[in-house]
């Protein structure tokens, strides 16, 4: 007898819903998505005890007829595919025919649909059909799921619980919500409301709608296209926040997805506009021609492939980063923050130094230790019309000095207010952009060691820099082999100090060793940070006006006046009117 056997289809269906539904999230998920595809523009989501009791999806789509309604569930039915070419040509949310069969094996299912001329019921359970009847409804379609894995008890013990369940749902049907701006999203628990836009396309309005008002006010519109791709969205001011990369969302022709590759791009285009650990909010949609990108790659559907990689990583950062070069990026004071001195609580070094318009003087510098791998490494306020930020005419206007305080901030005016400057950042700023340039001036000019440097390796880590060689050599470093798995450094490019050079060969050794190649203007931009945090004026260093009046018009003349390298702001501001306000000179 033969040992190899065709699994039973109760089997085989509760295998693929093991890979499809996990919790909630993914029921959610797969019924929204085949709303959004029939054209629905109005979807409501109703969970009855975040979805383990009770899920209901309701849309205003086409809806199904009778055969449809009851085909629905058949493994692998769908409408989205009629042929292999239409799988590299995708632009359905689902199109693989294993949702409503997934979910249908484990829980209670009654779908109610109709196309407007005929309505039809059916229900299954485990997989089974119970009854198939004629219904009345309205054109659209409505889906009841109950009794989640009831037949999976192991999956359902492990259902996280409620609140982490409600909250997937809701971070789900938020990203929803924002990629379809022109759909109406309404999501309840428990009868009470957790979302509910509006649906008239406004992107803007949704934003408001999932991150506050005080959110949306800080957002600015980004448009920006190549051959291949069209991206459009809102990005964040680096004075907003969060600490994960959660608020970074991304779709691709309207399907959100997880890319890792993308959001480490959008983040190093904040480079130096945001603390480290720190993300922006993002919300973009890449328009792209489907046959330049693979989304069949995990049942999900969130995980993507792109045939040009480089051209949108490009795209992104030149849009992103030419937008916030055009920003003026002052935060306002808030009243409420004003305590003392929160920017002590930052773990920046700030050793005694003075602060000297001679950048080119290393040697004042000492023990700069390079820690390269770490380099590398809903709202009940009233939204009223947001209005798009004016691009300004000046990113800094010129301020004028009135005193320092405790030795650490300046205290500026001019027509607009009263502007707080944190002296060290400001310097940390002006040398960082200065020794940046200086650095990639020279990098053809080298230096010769008064005593070489001697190199021993393993030996398969000596294969790997033989073969690698070359790098070092284009970077400015003259370096030989000296024996049996050493090599003997005897010149270095110009613009690393000497007495950094041992300790920053061997670190740039290491990772062409790892890697096979070296990142040479992460690797500058990095010592420029370093050196700019130990050349610049420090904390409770006291400097007199005309220091002041220097390092003021220095700042108005750098690319970034805004923050310091490490992403810290330089400059926070008080209009006349929230002076006022704090006086109670005005009282709205």
């Amino acid at each position: 007898m033969s040992k190899i056997q065709v699994m039973s289809m109760d089997l085989s269906n509760k295998i693929a819903a093991g890979e499809v539904i996990e919790k909630t999230m993914n029921v959610v998920k797969e019924l929204v998505e085949n709303s959004i595809d029939a054209g629905a523009t109005t979807i409501k989501i109703d969970l009855l005890d975040s979805g383990v009791g009770e899920i209901i999806v309701t849309d205003d789509g086409v809806g199904m007829d009778r055969e449809d309604a009851t085909l629905a569930f058949s493994r692998h039915a769908t409408s989205k595919l009629k042929s292999l070419n239409d799988l590299f040509n995708i632009e359905s949310l689902g199109f693989r025919g294993e949702a409503l069969p997934s979910i249908a094996a484990v829980s209670n299912v009654t779908l109610k649909t109709s196309n407007g001329e005929v309505g039809t019921e059916v229900n299954i359970v485990g997989g089974k059909i119970n009854y198939v009847k004629s219904a009345d409804l309205a054109k659209g379609t409505k889906f009841i799921v109950r009794d989640l894995f009831y037949n999976t008890p192991v999956r359902l013990k492990y259902l996280k619980n409620l609140y982490v369940e409600l909250a997937n749902i809701t971070e789900y049907v938020n990203k929803m919500a924002l990629s379809y701006p022109n759909i109406k999203f309404v999501l309840t628990n428990n009868n009470k409301q957790l979302l509910n836009t509006e649906g008239h396309g406004n992107l803007l309005k949704v934003i408001n709608n999932i991150y506050g008002v005080e959110v949306a006010k800080k957002m600015v519109k980004i448009d920006a296209s190549n051959d291949d791709y069209v991206i459009k969205g809102y990005i964040c001011y680096p004075e907003i926040s969060k600490p994960n990369r959660s608020s970074i969302i991304t779709f691709v022709n309207g399907r959100y997805i997880r890319n890792n590759e993308l959001n480490r791009t959008i983040t190093e285009a904040y480079h130096t506009y945001l603390m480290i650990d720190k993300f922006p909010i993002v919300v973009i949609n890449i328009e792209v021609d489907p046959i330049l990108v693979d989304i069949n790659i995990h049942p999900t559907k969130m995980d993507i492939k792109f045939s040009k990689m480089d051209t949108l990583k490009s795209l992104i950062t030149d849009v992103i980063s030419k937008t916030l070069r055009e920003l003026t990026l002052i935060p306002k004071a808030k009243h409420e923050e004003i305590k003392p001195s929160p920017i002590t609580s930052y773990s920046v070094s700030e050793e005694p130094s003075v602060y000297n318009d001679n950048y080119k003087d290393y040697d004042k510098v000492e023990e700069v230790r390079l820690d390269f791998d770490s380099t590398l490494n809903n709202n009940e306020e009233t939204f009223e019309e947001i209005e798009e930020p004016n691009k300004p005419a000046e990113r800094l206007k010129k301020m004028y000095p009135v005193g320092l305080v405790h030795g650490t901030y300046i205290i500026c005016e001019n027509e607009d207010g009263m502007y707080i400057i944190d002296q060290h950042a400001a310097a940390e700023r002006i040398n960082y952009e200065k020794y940046f340039t200086e650095m990639k001036k020279v990098k053809h000019d080298t230096t010769a060691l008064l005593v070489p440097i001697k190199i021993e390796l393993p030996t398969d880590e000596a294969i790997r820099l033989k073969h690698n060689m070359s790098v070092l050599l284009d970077m400015g470093f003259e370096i030989e082999e000296f024996g049996i798995n050493t090599f003997i450094v005897r010149v270095h490019p110009t613009w690393l100090p000497t007495y950094m050079a041992e300790e920053a060969i061997r670190k740039i050794i290491n990772i062409v060793i790892e890697k096979g190649e070296f990142d040479y203007g992460k690797f500058i931009e990095h010592v420029a940070i370093t050196l700019a945090c130990k050349m610049s004026i420090k904390a409770n260093d006291f400097i007199t006006m005309e220091d002041i009046e220097i390092l003021l018009e220095n700042l108005r003349n750098t690319k970034n006046p805004f923050t310091c390298p490490h992403g810290r702001p330089t400059i926070i501001s008080y209009s006349k009117y929230d002076l006022e306000k704090l006086f109670k000179r005005a009282v709205n």
